[in-house]
């Protein structure tokens, strides 16, 4: 849910101060990147949405790596996704990033890391269209499970991140991306808090979760 919050939160805030694209919902960016090349949406969309594309995949790419390789990965995975949001939300507070080019490069940063933030564990925490139809097809049939409070939880966190990031960006600009560095940083201390035993069964391992697997896709 922390995760959530934080993938919400860094979703509005690129949305609403970087350019009208997102830094985790691929879906919505390729939807894009389709409008723009049909000669719809702002000027320069289409290169900020393949910066994000880029800078997601490698997120991925690069965690994907250290998932195979490395002893406590998901600490240290979520270690470097707080050190890039961090970085990103540095240079916004204190007005580094004035231009196009800059823009880009905060881009890059908070693509980064919603693209580890993808591949930390497997229940989705930044794409939510395959958990939506799971969650909504169960209720519908009347199967609802035990733990689909805690997807419905997950649901609303990513809510509550993009209003919370919203309303700071309003009421404090420069602090704006410091929303998503927060519950992205206590995720990391719960994960820490739980030891080698939990990190040992890495992303994408563990006992499935009733989102995944679903004919929609986790995204």
């Amino acid at each position: 849910m922390l995760l959530s919050a934080a993938s919400g939160a860094a979703d509005a805030f690129v949305f609403i101060c970087v350019g009208q694209v997102f830094a985790g919902v691929m879906t919505w960016n390729l939807v894009l990147l389709g409008a723009s090349a049909a000669g719809a949406g702002e000027e320069g969309v289409a290169l900020r949405v393949v910066t994000a594309l880029v800078s997601y995949g490698c997120g991925v790419a690069g965690a994907s790596l250290v998932g195979e390789r490395m002893w406590r990965r998901v600490p240290l995975m979520l270690l470097a996704e707080v050190v890039l949001l961090a970085a990103g939300a540095g240079l916004w507070a204190a007005r580094l990033v004035a231009s196009d080019t800059d823009r880009l490069g905060l881009l890059v940063l908070m693509g980064l890391a919603m693209g580890i933030q993808g591949r930390v564990r497997a229940t989705p925490t930044n794409y939510f269209t395959g958990t939506l139809t799971s969650l909504v097809g169960r209720l519908a049939v009347g199967a609802w499970r035990s733990d689909d409070g805690w997807t419905a939880g997950r649901l609303a966190a990513l809510v509550a991140g993009a209003a919370l990031a919203a309303l700071t960006v309003r009421l404090w600009p420069e602090g704006g991306a410091v929303v998503a560095v927060a519950p992205a940083a206590a995720a990391l201390l719960v994960e820490a808090a739980a030891g080698p035993g939990r990190a040992a069964a890495g992303p994408g391992k563990g006992k499935p979760r009733p989102d995944r697997g679903n004919p929609a896709g986790a995204a």
